[in-house]
């Protein structure tokens, strides 16, 4: 009789990366364990930005190829807990996502929610941090996110945000080197900003060690494919390496051999 494998909340990619750089995906997945049938939602929210990034793992995983750096990402739907929100935040297990309620993480007791941060978060926290201790040398830190072009019926300008917190060195060289590097629309601090929560990863795994970090969106409706894909881990490959060079590191940016996994 085959034993079940049993699952793992978070993954792994590229674990023998030779890059002084970690990169993070905590919106990678859509996947929401059976336990919680479904949260009583429709394939239509299940399917859209509210349970993941659209493309933002095919995009980290190429980026993790080209840079040969280590990928950590999440396997389950940031509808069942958000990873990117601090413990007990009001987001971290969201009762409404954009239009949608979420009628599956209303009315939770106090233990429901102390489960899944223990099943969803803890995991993804302990994996980043013991990662972060194999480095010789203190490594980049970047996360990948993409984001929805219309929201809320406003359409976006912004194609590529740059986003950072506390320390923004290494966000404001990027955007400063990406009106040569790319046609994109590149800008600092946008769709989102630290106001929007959005750099919980960042502050406690980056700036609380003293890491150079950004976070990486992009405009989902430029990864729908996977030449998109591709075309623009190009893009941000390069832009990654050129800004890290003016820090001190040796980044590659067209790194082809297969990852190991």
């Amino acid at each position: 009789m085959n034993t079940p494998v049993e699952f793992s909340p978070v993954s792994l990619f590229n674990d023998n990366g030779r890059a002084s750089l970690l990169l993070v995906c905590e919106h990678a997945s859509n996947y929401i364990p059976a336990q919680f049938e479904d949260l009583q939602l429709a394939d239509e929210v299940l399917n859209s930005h509210a349970a993941l990034d659209v493309g933002a793992l095919q995009l980290a995983e190429n980026l993790s190829h080209k840079l040969d750096a280590p990928l950590i990402s999440t396997r389950v739907s940031r509808l069942v807990y958000d990873c990117n929100r601090a413990p007990g935040a009001g987001g971290a297990i969201p009762e409404k996502s954009e239009v949608f309620e979420i009628p599956g993480n209303q009315n939770l007791t106090e233990a429901e929610s102390r489960a899944r941060y223990e099943s969803y978060y803890l995991p993804f926290e302990t994996a980043v941090s013991e990662r972060l201790t194999r480095y010789s040398e203190s490594p980049l830190f970047i996360t990948v996110h993409s984001f929805t072009p219309i929201y809320h019926g406003e359409s976006r300008e912004v194609d590529i945000g740059i986003v950072c917190d506390q320390d923004s060195r290494l966000g404001e060289r990027m955007v400063e080197l990406a009106a040569e590097l790319t046609t994109h629309c590149v800008r600092l601090n946008e769709p989102y900003g630290p106001g929007e929560g959005v750099t919980h990863t960042l502050n406690f795994h980056a700036v609380s060690n003293g890491l150079l970090n950004v976070m990486i969106e992009v405009k989902n409706d430029l990864l729908l494919s996977s030449e998109n894909q591709q075309n623009m881990a190009v893009t941000l490959a390069a832009l990654i390496s050129r800004s890290a060079a003016d820090f001190g590191y040796t980044i590659p940016s067209g790194k082809q051999h297969a990852a190991n996994i």
